[in-house]
């Protein structure tokens, strides 16, 4: 299953909600979530544990709108529209976490 977040792990508990709930699968961050794909953030040891169940997927040019390129944490794997759409073909299902 691909889980999609978009809330910034800095003003939601979205992020919390899908990491405890869900099973495993795929996670993409997107919007304002990506910014649980950084280091140094306050999401960051909450992210790298959840690897262990989870395949982690930044949308980049997300991410590089929010000027946080150069800050993604290791294990996170970035993808473009392109990779976004070949998520959604590869999964089963799609849950979009609110």
């Amino acid at each position: 299953m691909l889980h999609i977040v978009n809330k910034s792990p800095l003003t939601s508990n979205t992020l919390d909600s899908c990491l405890s709930t869900a099973a495993g699968g795929d996670l993409l961050l997107i919007e304002d979530a990506v910014y649980a794909a950084t280091r140094g953030n306050a999401a960051e040891s909450r992210l790298k544990a959840a690897m262990e169940k989870f395949r982690v997927y930044v949308l980049m040019p997300d991410l590089a709108a929010r000027g946080m390129g150069e800050r993604m944490s290791d294990g996170v794997t970035p993808v473009d529209y392109a990779g976004f759409v070949d998520l959604t073909v590869s999964n089963k299902s799609c849950q979009s976490w609110l």
